[in-house]
């Protein structure tokens, strides 16, 4: 019946008509029927079909386990007519479980055939299984084979755009996810240093590649002048072959790039690279260079694009940050040098003791971001002595009892002066101004503390402070050599020092010893 009526439908009317080419992939269609006729029957009626400009492509199985092989690495098949007897009397209705439930297929269309239809009842078969239509093979001839091919592909071209559709949603929305907790934890890293790296990790992750990247910052004036350089440009981290890259010059084929993107003032995506474009409105612009990209989808380009923007404010958050933090530091190193200059003190105690304080909170294991608090708050540590009398502070010989009296009064000075600020350098310069003439045995002052009841903070600071002040001259001491500087130290582990700080500053003094070369005084 199915030859008879092929040979007859007007789309095989012997009549040669001339093809236009597809207008996209042909539609697969699998044909799982253990009889050879059926397949060549079932192409020959199907044989000048098209549905939207595209051909059909037949996939032949003769068996269910054939057929499951197949379905294996095709993972397009639009539609299956699939017979129900086969190797067995129930191989087809098997292999339909199969596809639903193992395979997990739920897009392609499924056409049962039966020549036997008593063996699966359509009504057993329609309620019990996953199938979207079901024909006895003597009553599908080619203009009904035809119909349901029709009705199968655009049920199942729908399904697709439905599936693409949510696809592309979901990669939206897990992009703009990826985006937003890389540009938070951005937000966290309050270094330019550390935003640097942190920027070249996250953009990475982003785009879910392992590149050469390399960050650079230029001025926007530079940039609208056009007539930038590589001199005008600064670089700010590298990863890979740019890892060391401040040592060497640009290649003029990046250099080209970079220039481009400040021309155009926006991404680029070209010459197998990515440049990205992110201007803060502090005047600078930053540039992120990565190498050896292949493709990155228009989902990736429109990430990139909103990431910028909000890297773009997060640059800006952290300069404005580390513009004021830079500002109180000169302060407080300023009024640290003015009272060290009237105590008539080293020229650069100050700059000692916050470069030891934090070499040796690093060392200790504080927080990076604990130790750098630290470096800011320890030029403050005497800050009571602005207070003190002239005939106290720069007298050159041993103080009596009472004018001991009023130099032991600085601490709580100093204290006084800086508690209550919401400021954490000025809170943390509060205690360790009081703190920091508190000894390890509580035979300190002012409060008498002992052990840990002493902050960390002024623990260190004791340590670094007696270090400098038996290293150099005073008005009442000459500067006492290293060994002897080291073994008084010794000596007072325990009972002036915290015994575990000192023994990390004493194991590792080669570095403290090269801040105060840096630092030397004028006539050393």
């Amino acid at each position: 019946m199915l030859i008879d009526m092929a040979k007859k439908s007007p789309l095989f009317s012997g009549k040669k008509k001339v093809e236009s080419e597809d207008s996209g992939p042909a539609w697969k269609i699998l044909v799982v029927d253990d009889e050879p006729d059926v397949h060549t029957v079932t192409k020959l009626a199907l044989s000048r079909f098209k549905l939207e400009g595209r051909s059909l492509a037949f996939i032949n199985a003769y068996s269910g386990e054939q057929a499951k092989e197949i379905l294996n690495n095709e993972t397009d098949v639009a539609v299956a007519f699939i017979d129900v007897v086969m190797e067995s009397d129930h191989a087809g209705l098997e292999l339909v479980r199969w596809i639903r439930e193992e395979l997990k297929n739920r897009t392609m269309r499924i056409v049962l055939r039966t020549g036997q239809p008593g063996q699966a009842p359509e009504e057993d078969v329609i309620v019990n299984y996953d199938i979207n239509d079901y024909k006895a093979k003597a009553e599908l001839d080619s203009r009904k084979l035809v119909t349901s091919v029709y009705s199968s592909l655009r049920s199942y071209r729908d399904i697709m755009e439905i599936e693409q559709s949510r696809q592309v949603q979901f990669k939206h929305r897990k992009g703009l996810e990826r985006v937003l907790e890389a540009t938070s934890g951005l937000f966290e890293l309050r270094t330019l240093h550390k935003f640097a790296d942190g920027l070249l990790t996250q953009v990475a992750s982003l785009l879910n590649l392992d590149t050469e990247t390399l960050l650079l910052s230029c001025n926007a004036m530079d940039a609208i002048s056009g007539k930038i350089g590589a001199h005008d440009l600064e670089i700010l981290a590298g990863t890979g072959q740019f890892a060391a890259h401040h040592d060497r010059a640009l290649a003029p084929n990046i250099l080209a790039l970079l220039k481009e993107a400040l021309s155009q003032k926006r991404c680029l995506y070209e010459q197998n690279c990515f440049v990205g474009y992110f201007p803060t409105k502090s005047g600078l612009i930053n540039l992120l260079y990565m190498d050896g990209i292949d493709r990155i989808s228009d989902l990736d380009k429109q990430l990139i694009d909103i990431f910028a923007i909000n890297v773009g404010v997060a640059f800006e958050n952290l300069l404005l940050n580390q513009e004021v933090e830079d500002t109180q530091s000169e302060l407080i190193l300023r009024l640290g040098d003015v009272v060290e200059s009237r105590s008539k003190e080293a020229a650069n105690h100050v700059k000692r003791m916050a470069a030891y304080c934090h070499e040796l909170a690093l060392l200790a294991g504080l927080a990076d971001h604990e130790a750098d608090l630290l470096k800011r708050a320890a030029p403050m540590h005497d800050i009571g002595k602005i207070a003190i009398p002239d005939a106290v502070l720069l007298k050159p010989g041993k103080l009596d009892n009472d004018e001991w009296q009023i130099m032991r009064q600085h601490p709580v000075i100093g204290h006084q002066i800086l508690a209550n600020s919401e400021r954490p350098i000025l809170n943390a310069a509060a205690t360790i101004s009081l703190q920091h003439h508190e000894k390890f045995d509580g035979s300190g002052y002012p409060g008498g503390l002992r052990g840990d009841d002493i902050h960390i903070y002024a623990r260190i600071v004791a340590i670094a402070d007696v270090f400098d002040a038996l290293s150099h001259a005073r008005c009442y001491k000459e500067a006492w050599p290293l060994d002897k500087v080291l073994e008084e130290m010794k000596n007072c582990s325990g009972t002036h020092f915290d015994p575990v700080l000192l023994q990390l500053f004493i194991d590792n003094v080669q570095t403290f010893v090269a801040i105060k070369e840096c630092w030397k005084d004028s006539g050393e």
